[in-house]
């Protein structure tokens, strides 16, 4: 790259920061003056959801959040909530990992391709805003794939800097559409507003950093990141707050005077799960904030049962709703880092009422009760599930063994798809058993829907035929395919006195009910 071009790439970068800080001045004048009023309205269509006509206060209550969600993202551009985070350093490769674990119910779809180098590499930044910044390029790449697709991942250093880029198959951004890329309210989307890869370059720009991208409509993108490795130096691992405090304040009431503040700062340590609250509400009525709220002072007062059981109750609302642990495991986390914040301030602020032992024995019941509730979080969310897979294991079975009684004594039993050697057993089991519970003198099995048998699951099903001769029952073949005929044929297998065969299912009911021939 020559210096012309790296001095008009500067410009570039100058221009779009100044463009975005302009539209900032303005968004900030608007949003203020509109989101209140439209907070107020939102309140009364709330009280007035039990009158005659829901569907139309569903209808405003919707707009009124799609226009709320606008004025947020507008305050995102006047004045990012991340603005006052503090540099630490980072590791880039670990945040992506992180993220990308909040896309795990995408997976089945599009096949994510990861090329992770370099892991150990730092940067100095305001960590949240790259998470951030990472889950809008990701979900940007999700979106745009439509059906099946992949997303190629890849992170490596450089000398002097690390890059990052996020590529995908998706439907790709017209050529012209390239330069203004990261301006509010540009967006590609049906129901996009832009801000998200607004805040991409945004955070990318203030941290010194490029970011480039490649696109072919109906191939896929490319973002690509480039950020320095600038150095910082005294790094803070703790932060003083502005907290209320008086001389007498035990750790339960300083909390409780300050929960407004450990939320403010809970949403700034959860920064992908914030975006999600709406959303986890309203699918399984979960209320993250209240419950962050229960947890806390659950653990500060040391009711371990109450927590247990609160686990437990966590466990089986995300598992049932299938909401993606991942989220979970970051709100965790990131409760437990703003619980540390309010210890450190709550032991500074108490001067010499707390020594270091007693600050040391906070930390470890903390420590554990925190453990506590993640680990029977897990054990109930795991435990639903596999209830839930047992229950529809055992739906499947019955499904895959559809025995259908036609009279007192005969039923039929239409069997499809692939036999193998699992199949064939759960078919054993179920046979036999039906055959003895409903006094079955005549099966007739309907193979027509089967193309094909190995060897061994044809010798079990001879061995099955033996059984349910063994129990009086007479077993009627029916629709059996040439490929499988062969099989038989070749393999020596002789059915003649085991089974009667009928060239189809028609003509085994019109023999067996007694059925005029039409």
């Amino acid at each position: 790259m020559t210096p012309n071009d790296e001095n008009q790439e500067e410009r570039n970068k100058h221009n779009h920061l100044s463009q975005l800080a302009s539209v900032g001045q303005i968004a900030a004048g608007i949003a203020h003056e509109v989101r209140n009023p439209l907070t107020a309205v939102k309140g009364f269509l709330q009280l007035l959801q039990n009158e005659d006509k829901p569907e139309y206060i569903e209808i405003a209550q919707s707009e009124l959040d799609n226009a709320l969600t606008t004025l947020n993202n507008l305050l995102q551009v006047s004045k990012p909530d991340l603005e006052d985070e503090e540099e630490q350093p980072i590791h880039m490769a670990v945040e992506l990992e992180s993220v990308l674990n909040l896309f795990q119910d995408r997976l089945y779809d599009v096949e994510l391709i990861t090329d992770i180098q370099d892991s150990e590499t730092v940067v100095f930044g305001k960590k949240n805003q790259f998470k951030k910044a990472f889950f809008n390029l990701l979900k940007n790449a999700f979106e745009s794939i439509e059906g099946k697709g992949k997303i190629w991942v890849s992170h490596f250093a450089a000398e002097k800097e690390v890059i990052v880029s996020i590529q995908d198959t998706g439907v790709g951004i017209p050529k012209e559409k390239l330069a203004i890329l990261g301006t509010p309210f540009f967006t590609t989307k049906h129901h996009g507003t832009g801000m998200g890869l607004t805040q991409v370059f945004t955070v990318v720009y203030q941290h010194g950093g490029n970011i480039s991208v490649e696109s072919k409509e109906n191939e896929g993108t490319k973002f690509t990141l480039t950020i320095p490795k600038k150095l910082m130096t005294n790094p803070r691992g703790v932060k003083r707050l502005e907290l209320e405090f008086e001389k007498d304040f035990t750790m339960i009431e300083f909390f409780k005077r300050n929960s407004k503040i450990f939320e403010d700062r809970l949403l700034d340590q959860a920064i992908n799960v914030r975006d999600k609250i709406d959303e986890i509400l309203a699918i399984g009525n979960i209320d993250l904030i209240n419950n962050a709220q229960k947890l806390v002072i659950l653990v500060i007062e040391e009711r371990e049962h109450e927590l247990i059981t609160f686990a437990k109750q966590e466990g089986k609302a995300w598992a049932k709703y299938s909401l993606t642990i991942a989220f979970k495991l970051e709100w965790v986390q990131a409760i437990r880092r703003t619980l540390w914040d309010f210890l450190y301030n709550f032991t500074v602020q108490s001067d010499n009422e707390h020594n270091l032992e007693d600050f040391f024995t906070l930390e470890k019941k903390i420590n554990e009760l925190m453990d506590q509730f993640l680990n029977h979080f897990f054990i109930s969310y795991s435990k639903f599930k596999d209830e839930v897979l047992l229950a529809q294991r055992e739906l499947v079975e019955n499904l895959s063994v559809p025995i259908i009684p036609i009279t007192p004594s005969i039923s039929i039993l239409p069997l499809i798809g692939e036999m193998d050697e699992y199949r064939i057993k759960t078919i054993e089991e179920k046979v036999l058993e039906e055959i003895s519970e409903l006094h079955i003198q005549t099966i007739i099995m309907d193979l027509s829907g089967v193309g094909y048998m190995e060897l061994e699951v044809m010798q079990h099903l001879i061995k099955i035929i033996d059984g349910i001769s063994l129990m009086g029952c007479k077993t009627v073949l029916t629709g059996i395919r040439p490929e499988i005929v062969k099989n038989v044929v070749k393999s020596g297998i002789s059915l003649e006195k085991k089974a009667t065969a009928k060239g189809t299912l028609q003509l085994a009911l019109r023999d067996y009910l007694g059925l005029k021939k039409e």
